[in-house]
């Protein structure tokens, strides 16, 4: 009888302890991320260039995953993926401007600029600034690899592109966007490797890249043979952890059944880190 009534004590208390410790969240909305001067200048700017944070309030040090929505460049809304929610990361949905309001490379400066915010201001939200990932799918998976892999961008935040722990873009172009090319009046099928394509800027010294595409069969305009175009450079320019991976069985829609990956990928990436310190 004692041993019984031990163990249930035991187990009350563990359960206790559990639900005690259960971390906590906290969602922040309409966040400014340019400068107080850029967004009284221009109200599209007010509109656009915010950004919605959700983050734990009882745990410090964790990981943070800028997400930036898709929609060509052309439409879209910020979000904050359902999946990720209650997973110990925090999440940055990321809104922009879009074409034809503005046109390239505008997008990507405001994609930069929201990523410049959260370096310079997770830490105050008990978030590690070591610890920070781009993703998004589509033209948020372009955005996120051209604000990781041409340096420029958050350059002229002063910050280094190599402080990102990693990316990983879902079906996003890597050769130059499609509706770039639409602003030149070039064809969406004609493929164009410039500036304005993660491809031109292939390093050996990006941080980790891992590219998530649907089946190559159901893929929209070939967008797997160019990410795994992206994987073979990236390999031969020296790059030690690029990966590619294909969802049989989903076309560009493939967002849901990748996002396991991507956190899997993240905390691959943090456990790295820990072992490193």
């Amino acid at each position: 009888m004692k041993t019984k009534l031990v163990t249930f004590l035991t187990l009350f208390v563990l359960t206790f302890l559990s639900q005690a410790q259960e971390t906590a969240y906290e969602t922040k909305t309409n966040i400014p991320y340019q400068s107080e001067e850029l967004i009284s200048s221009d109200e599209y700017i007010k509109e656009r260039c915010v950004l919605d944070l959700y983050y734990p309030i009882n745990k410090k040090g964790y990981a943070t995953i800028i997400w930036f929505h898709g929609g060509g460049l052309k439409g879209g809304n910020k979000e904050l993926p359902e999946y990720l929610k209650n997973k110990g990361v925090a999440i940055v949905g990321v809104n922009y401007r879009l074409f034809p309001k503005i046109k390239a490379p505008v997008y990507i400066e405001d994609a930069a600029a929201a990523v410049a915010w959260v370096f310079n201001n997770i830490e105050g939200f008990g978030g590690d600034s070591s610890l920070i990932f781009l993703s998004g799918h589509s033209a948020g998976g372009y955005l996120a690899s051209m604000v990781g892999m041409d340096k420029g961008y958050l350059a002229k935040h002063n910050i280094d592109a190599n402080r990102i722990a990693g990316l990983i873009p879902f079906s996003g172009h890597t050769i130059t966007h499609f509706t770039v090319r639409e602003e030149r009046g070039i064809d969406g099928k004609q493929p164009i490797i410039d500036s304005l394509a993660p491809l031109f800027h292939v390093r050996a010294d990006a941080p980790p890249l891992l590219l998530i595409t649907g089946d190559r069969e159901l893929e929209m305009l070939g967008r797997y043979e160019e990410n795994a175009y992206m994987m073979r450079m990236m390999r031969v320019a020296g790059h030690k952890d690029t990966r590619i991976m294909e969802i049989d069985g989903y076309g560009h829609g493939m967002v849901e059944p990748a996002l396991p990956l991507l956190l899997k990928e993240v905390n691959r990436i943090a456990a790295i880190k820990a072992k490193t310190e």
